[in-house]
Order: structure tokens, then sequence, then C-alpha cells
């Protein structure tokens, strides 16, 4: 598992990602991310998640909180971001330091 890297998006979205060779695996809705999730979840240790999926996910998503990998990181899509990333960042900062140290809201 060292150093493995994986995304899971719509197909536009992944496409730059599979050129850099990160591992890509398409989900075009909640279920197939769910399902592609669970899968993957056993043999990487990073996970970039585009926030479109990641949003509906959110309290399945919690699972990862508890053991060190996967890290599941939620990020834009083709599309854009909706915030949910940073949103979830500065979550996991406050549970993790107790404080706000980038963002500072």
């Amino acid at each position: 598992m060292e150093g493995k890297i994986a995304i899971i998006g719509d197909g536009d979205s992944i496409m730059v990602f599979r050129a850099a060779g990160v591992a890509t695996f398409a989900a075009e809705n909640e279920a197939k991310a769910r399902e592609v999730l669970r899968k993957v979840a056993k043999d990487y240790q990073i996970i970039f998640l585009t926030e479109e999926l990641a949003k509906p996910l959110t309290e399945f998503l919690k699972r990862f909180d508890e053991e060190p990998y996967p890290v599941v990181l939620s990020i834009p899509s083709k599309s854009g971001s909706t915030g949910l990333g940073t949103e979830l960042l500065k979550s996991a900062m406050e549970r993790a330091l107790g404080v706000d140290i980038l963002f500072n809201n």
C-alpha cells in the first residue's frame, strides 16, 4: 500500500490525474462512488473524491476518520469548487488541533 494514490470521480474530472500516474476510478453517482470507495480503501493510502460525490457520502466518509489510512480528501471537479473540501479540511483541523489555524474564521 505504500504511497498509493487514487481518485474517484466523473470521467472528465479524473482524466488529468490519469495522465499524472494516479489510479483513477470513474463513478457517475453516489452508489457507484460508495462501491468503488469500499474496494479501493483496502489498497490505497490517499483517495481523492470529487466534491459532487463526497457531499452525499458525508456520513459514510466519517468511518475513515477512525483509521490513519486511507486518507479521503474531497477535491473540486471540472465544474469547480462547492466549498465542501475546504469545509471538511477546516473541520478535521479543528478536531485534531482544537483550533482553526489556517482559515481563522
